[in-house]
């Protein structure tokens, strides 16, 4: 199969991002399989509660790249997503659509003092002037799971392995992603691929 390209857009307006169609009113499931639809690929796929394709990632055939896209079913560039070397932690930087160009509208910095139960990165927003974190990501117990809190500790997001209705789990490459109302599911997804480069899952 050939690849398929992603297809840069204008970059809108930081303030656009308050009408994305990825905030909606109700809690959100998603199921993440983490293999890409292109053949020899890497990267993810991810399917809404309806069985629908929504987001994807295609690495081609370079995991752990610098540089990823998560992309709509369309192709269309919703975040380019940049890793940034520093001296001993990396940095990654997610830009809104295509291109590395301008502001980030955020950033995620590994925390160095990770231990169990502890921030595994700290994740700020480009539009927002505070030096305070505006997530937090914390891992849970099990090695693929994890949760995205706001600034007053609230859960927004979390990832965790699927189950089958009768409770039994997929395998570790199939996991289920829950998002809060009000909360944008895009860049939740984004967070979860700089989450998938850190373990080198992408």
């Amino acid at each position: 199969m050939g690849k398929i390209h992603p297809e840069n857009i204008s970059s809108p307006s930081p303030s656009s991002s308050c009408s994305s169609p990825y905030v909606t009113s109700n809690r959100e499931t998603f199921t993440i399989w983490m293999k890409s639809l292109v053949f020899h690929g890497n990267g993810c796929t991810v399917f809404n509660s309806k069985g629908e394709l929504c987001f994807r990632v295609d690495n081609y055939q370079e995991r752990c790249s610098n540089e990823v896209f998560l992309m709509d079913l369309n192709g269309q560039v919703l975040f380019s997503i940049k890793k940034e070397k520093l001296r001993v932690f990396g940095r990654w930087n997610g830009y809104l659509c295509g291109g590395f160009k301008g502001r980030p509208w955020f950033q995620v910095r590994k925390n160095c003092t990770f231990s169990r139960g502890n921030v595994i990165c700290n994740v700020n927003l480009g539009n927002k002037k505070s030096i305070e974190s505006c997530y937090k990501i914390q891992k849970l117990d099990k090695k693929s799971s994890f949760k995205v809190t706001n600034t007053t500790g609230e859960i927004v997001a979390e990832l965790k392995q699927k189950q089958s209705s009768r409770g039994f789990a997929y395998g570790d490459d199939v996991l289920t992603l829950e998002v809060e109302p009000q909360v944008d599911q895009s860049l939740i997804m984004a967070l979860v691929t700089v989450c998938g480069l850190i373990s080198r899952k992408l």
